[in-house]
């Protein structure tokens, strides 16, 4: 005696309907997060792509406003490096400043943090909270007291006035940046090290420095970036025209009259300066996210 089991036909179709229709949300929500993404991404480009544009057209056609230049012409760019403006002089001080900006902060900037993370002391609430509220200060506010500060002492013309001040605003975002990270890291590992007949030094060195590069390489090229983008400070501390950073000649480009608007020399000077940075983050873009997200689980 066989016995037949009964499936009802028309359970399948409202159920493969209803699957049509919610599969069909995730791709309308997809399409709609890359469409928000790509506007700001043109956003964001819009400005260096124009800067490129400007500084690949004719000198006499630098007001023109169309989208590509025509014909492509790199008179900004040899003008930009004529001897005469001390473009090339100004790049070297500007890598001088900004690669001892950033090898200090880190020197500073990882003691600060690890200890930071793992002491216990009265008052490290309030340090952290004054290292950010440190950060928080205009530029402009410390501009008289630094120029004051740095003519008593002989310091106006050197890289050490601004390399100094670079450190103060970096330090905050370097220590804050690394002593999260090193509190997420598990103090099991130095504690095993230690064991295994290390140091307290030597387990910091060989175990705690490896595993925090990451961190360490993200904090350095922000640090970079903002120490190579330092404009305010740099201006006012310096006057003469052998020490004067990138950023600051750019500034003093002029026509060649003297009364000319050298606008495209100035935006082939941009692309200069900028193009470092871009191609530095575009090559690192792994490391960077590795490092503002590493520690963020355990």
């Amino acid at each position: 005696m066989s016995t037949t089991v009964s499936r009802p036909r028309t359970a399948g179709r409202p159920h493969t309907a209803s699957r049509s229709r919610t599969a069909g949300r995730p791709r309308a929500g997809t399409l709609a997060r890359r469409a928000g993404i790509a506007v700001i991404v043109a956003y964001c480009l819009v400005p260096f792509y124009w800067m490129v544009v400007s500084s690949l057209r004719r000198p006499a056609d630098q007001f023109s406003n169309a989208p590509l230049p025509a014909p492509v012409s790199f008179d900004n760019y040899a003008a930009a490096f004529d001897p005469a403006n001390g473009f090339g002089r100004a790049l070297l001080n500007s890598l001088v400043v900004a690669g001892t900006t950033t090898a200090l902060t880190l020197l500073v900037a990882i003691f600060a943090g690890y200890a930071l993370a793992r002491l216990e002391f009265r008052g490290k609430t309030l340090i952290l909270t004054l290292v950010i509220a440190a950060s928080m200060f205009p530029p402009i506010t410390l501009v008289v007291p630094l120029l004051r500060l740095f003519t008593d002492a002989g310091w106006i013309n050197t890289y050490q006035a601004m390399i100094v001040p670079s450190m103060s605003f970096a330090l905050p975002l370097a220590v804050w940046n690394l002593t999260a990270f090193f509190r997420q890291m598990p103090a099991e590992l130095e504690k095993a090290a230690q064991v295994d007949g290390c140091t307290p030094a030597q387990a910091f060195r060989k175990v705690v420095l490896p595993l925090a590069a990451p961190a360490v390489f993200t904090t350095a090229i922000l640090v970079f970036i903002c120490a190579w983008n330092e404009f305010l400070i740099a201006v006012s501390v310096v006057n003469d025209r052998q020490m004067m950073t990138a950023n600051v000649i750019v500034s003093l480009f002029t026509g060649q009259y003297r009364y000319d608007q050298p606008f495209g020399t100035q935006m082939a000077a941009g692309v200069v300066v900028t193009l470092p940075l871009v191609v530095a983050v575009l090559f690192f873009q792994r490391r960077i996210v590795d490092g503002l997200t590493a520690g963020g689980l355990k």
